[in-house]
């Protein structure tokens, strides 16, 4: 299972797992973009890149995820496959996924921002928590 939704009030709310830290980090971007469509239907023609960076790994967290609402806004994208290298407070990723298409998408969630809030990287089980707020 790549994520969970928990109960929230008001908004959703995500644990992502994974086998490491970095592929949690992926499947909370997974998550994310579900949020939003379903990414099932999601191709992989166009391909992204980039590096944040944080204090810490929450920060390190809130960073990616925010960065991925910032291209999703900015070029319509929706990503669907995620590849993530952490290095210290330094992290790369490669994402794949393809504009928007009003015929192919359907919109789940306007996710408006990603929160502080309850926002949790756990290295011993591995999992992350984050609320999207929408």
């Amino acid at each position: 299972m790549r994520y969970e939704l928990l109960e929230h009030t008001a908004d959703v709310m995500i644990k992502a797992h994974g086998s490491e830290l970095e592929e949690c980090f992926a499947n909370a971007a997974y998550a994310l973009f579900d949020q939003i469509t379903d990414v099932s239907k999601v191709g992989r023609s166009e391909e992204v890149r980039f590096v944040v960076s944080g204090h810490d790994n929450e920060s390190l967290l809130f960073n990616f995820l925010s960065e991925f609402l910032f291209i999703h806004d900015a070029k319509h994208l929706l990503l669907s496959e995620f590849h993530v290298k952490i290095k210290g407070t330094s992290l790369q990723c490669t994402a794949k996924g393809e504009k928007f298409d009003p015929k192919r998408h359907d919109y789940r969630h306007d996710v408006k921002a990603i929160t502080y809030h309850m926002l949790e990287v756990n290295t011993e089980e591995p999992s992350v928590t984050v609320i999207l707020d929408i």
